[in-house]
C-alpha cells in the first residue's frame, strides 16, 4: 500500500496539468528499477514463507490435538470397562440378582475384545494386559464364588493398571506435543518477525526518513530556498517522488525569477509614471503661478483700460479743434496706436477670464494621502513626512485646487530645509463646520516681515522662491471663503494653516 501510494504520488507530481505539459501516466515496470524489484520480491517471499510456516503450525497443532483427544477417548473406554467391572463384583458380592450377571458380562467381554482389537492405545503393555484379564473373566460362570470373585478381582487390578499405564503415557505425549508446538509456534514467529522487522527498519529509514526530509524541504519553499536535492543517496523506490520536486524546484526558480523580472519592470514603470505626474504637477505649479501673474496684468489692464480712453478722448476732441494738416495726422497716428494699446490690453482681459472649478463631495484624506505619496518622490530622503489624518475628511470643495494648494504649502516646507535632515508634518481635521489642515516644518520659520505685512506677491524670504505659492494658496483659501494662517514654532520652524468651510455633504 506504501509502495502503491508514492508510486502515485510521483507520477501525479512528475507532470503538471496544464496544455504545455499534460499529465502522463507510466507503466509500473518502468517506475521501478531493478534493485527495488529484487527487495519487493525477497519481501514478499519471506512473507509467505512465514505464514506457509505458520499455517502448518496450527495444522499440525490440530492433529496432535485430534491424537489427543483420540487417546483419551481410549483412555475413557478403558475406565468405563473398569467401572463395569466393579458394578460386577459387586454384584457378584452380594449376590442381588443372579440372572443379571451373565448379560453384565457378557458387555464387558464384548467391550474389552474392542479395546484389545483396537490398536489406539499407547502403552505396549495395554494390549496384553487385556487380554490377561479377557482371560481371567472367561467360564467365570462356572466357578466357585470364591473364585469368581477372585478372577473379577484380578481382572479389575489389570485394568485398573492398564488405565494408569495409558494416563501416564498420555501426559508424556502432552508435554511432547506441547515442546515441539512451543518450538514450532517460536521458529514460525521468528521467522514471520524477520521479515517484518526487515520491512519496519526499511520503511523508516528508506522511506519515512526522505519523507521528512522531503517535508522539511517544502517548508524550505515558503522561505523561497529553492535548492535541488541530490538523488544518488535515495532509495530507487523514493527516487521519482524527489525526482518530482527537483523538477517542481527548477520550475519554482523559473517562476520567481519571471515574477521578479516582471517586477522589477513595474516599478521602473511606475517610477516613470509617478515622473511624469511629478512633472505635470510641477507644470501645473508653474500654470498657477503664471495664473497670479495673468491676473496681475489683468488688473494692470484693466486700471491702465480706463485713463486711456479718456487720453483717446481727448486726442479726439483736440483732432477736431486743430485745422493744420500736419498737426492732425500726427494725432491720427498718435490716436491709432491708442486703440492698439486698447486692443492689446482688451486681449489680455479677455484670455484672463476662466471659468472656476466647482465644488464637489469627496474624501480630503484620501487626496492628502495620495499627494503625500507623490510628494515623497519629489524631497530629499534625509526629510522625513509625518501625516496625522483620520479615517475619514468628507467635504465638498474644488478637489484640484485644494490638491494644489497642499502641494505649494508641503514644497514651500521642504524648500525651507534645504537638503538639512528634518520633518514635515501634515495634520487635517474638521472642527465644526471647518475643514483645518496645519503644515509644520522643522525648518528656519518665517521672517518676521511676512508675518507682519502678511501675504504678498512676488515677495519671498527664501532664495529660490517667486513669492506666488503662498499668495496662490491665499486666493484659493479666499475664493472658497476661507482663511491661511502663518505662525513659527517653537523652537523653531513654520506653521501654515488653512483654514476651509468643509461644505455641505
Amino acid at each position: 500500500m506504501v509502495r502503491d501510494f508514492l508510486i502515485g504520488f510521483a507520477v501525479c507530481t512528475a507532470y503538471p496539468t496544464n496544455t504545455a505539459h499534460p499529465r502522463v501516466f507510466l507503466p509500473m515496470n518502468t517506475m521501478l528499477s531493478k534493485p527495488a524489484k529484487y527487495r519487493a520480491l525477497l519481501f514478499f517471499s519471506l512473507l509467505l514463507t512465514a505464514i506457509a510456516i505458520l499455517a502448518v503450525t496450527i495444522v499440525r497443532n490440530i492433529q496432535h490435538f485430534d491424537t489427543i483427544l483420540t487417546y483419551v477417548n481410549y483412555s475413557h473406554r478403558i475406565q468405563t470397562v473398569s467401572l463395569r467391572l466393579q458394578h460386577a463384583l459387586l454384584a457378584f458380592l452380594i449376590e442381588s440378582n443372579p440372572k443379571t450377571k451373565p448379560e453384565m458380562l457378557a458387555k464387558i467381554l464384548a467391550d474389552m475384545d474392542e479395546l484389545i482389537e483396537d490398536t489406539l492405545y499407547l502403552s505396549a503393555r495395554t494390549q496384553d494386559q487385556l487380554k490377561t484379564a479377557r482371560a481371567q473373566l472367561n467360564g467365570l460362570d462356572h466357578l466357585a464364588v470364591t473364585e469368581q470373585n477372585a478372577h473379577l478381582a484380578e481382572a479389575m487390578a489389570l485394568i485398573n493398571q492398564t488405565l494408569n499405564q495409558e494416563s501416564v503415557e498420555r501426559e508424556i505425549l502432552l508435554e511432547e506435543i506441547n515442546f515441539q508446538t512451543q518450538h514450532e509456534l517460536y521458529f514460525a514467529l521468528a521467522i514471520f518477525a524477520v521479515p517484518l522487522a526487515g520491512a519496519l527498519l526499511f520503511f523508516y529509514f528508506r522511506i519515512l526518513t526522505p519523507l521528512n526530509d522531503l517535508r522539511l524541504l517544502l517548508d524550505h519553499l515558503t522561505e523561497r530556498d529553492y535548492t535541488p536535492i541530490q538523488l544518488n543517496h535515495l532509495d530507487p523506490l523514493l527516487t521519482p517522488v524527489f525526482a518530482s520536486y527537483n523538477r517542481m524546484v527548477f520550475r519554482l526558480a523559473e517562476l520567481e525569477a519571471a515574477q521578479q523580472q516582471y517586477a522589477n519592470s513595474l516599478q521602473r514603470e511606475v517610477r516613470v509614471a509617478t515622473q511624469a505626474l511629478l512633472e505635470q504637477q510641477h507644470s501645473l505649479a508653474r500654470a498657477e503661478r503664471l495664473a497670479a501673474v495673468g491676473e496681475m496684468a489683468a488688473e494692470l489692464a484693466h486700471e491702465i483700460r480706463n485713463p486711456l480712453a479718456g487720453i483717446q478722448l481727448a486726442f479726439a476732441n483736440l483732432r477736431r479743434e486743430i485745422t493744420d494738416s500736419g498737426q492732425q495726422q500726427r494725432i491720427d497716428l498718435i490716436s491709432a496706436e491708442l486703440k492698439r494699446v486698447a486692443g492689446l490690453l482688451t486681449g489680455m482681459l479677455d484670455q484672463s477670464r476662466h471659468a472656476p472649478e466647482s465644488a464637489h463631495p469627496f474624501d480630503a484624506g484620501a487626496v492628502i494621502t495620495d499627494l503625500l505619496t507623490l510628494v515623497r518622490y519629489q524631497i530629499p530622503e534625509a526629510i522625513l513626512i509625518d501625516s496625522q489624518l483620520p479615517d475619514t475628511l468628507p467635504v465638498v470643495l474644488p478637489e484640484s485646487e485644494l490638491r494644489q494648494s497642499l502641494l505649494n504649502l508641503v514644497l514651500n516646507a521642504a524648500q525651507s530645509l534645504k537638503d538639512t535632515p528634518g520633518q514635515i508634518t501634515l495634520r487635517a481635521r474638521i472642527v465644526a463646520d471647518d475643514l483645518i489642515i496645519d503644515v509644520e516644518d522643522t525648518g528656519s520659520g518665517f521672517p518676521d516681515e511676512l508675518l507682519t505685512l502678511g501675504i504678498r506677491p512676488f515677495l519671498s524670504h527664501q532664495s529660490k522662491g517667486t513669492g506666488l505659492g503662498l499668495a496662490i494658496v491665499q486666493r484659493f483659501a479666499h475664493h472658497v471663503g476661507g482663511r491661511l494662517e502663518l505662525a513659527n514654532s517653537p523652537p523653531h520652524g513654520a506653521r501654515v494653516s488653512l483654514v476651509l468651510p468643509k461644505g455641505k455633504i
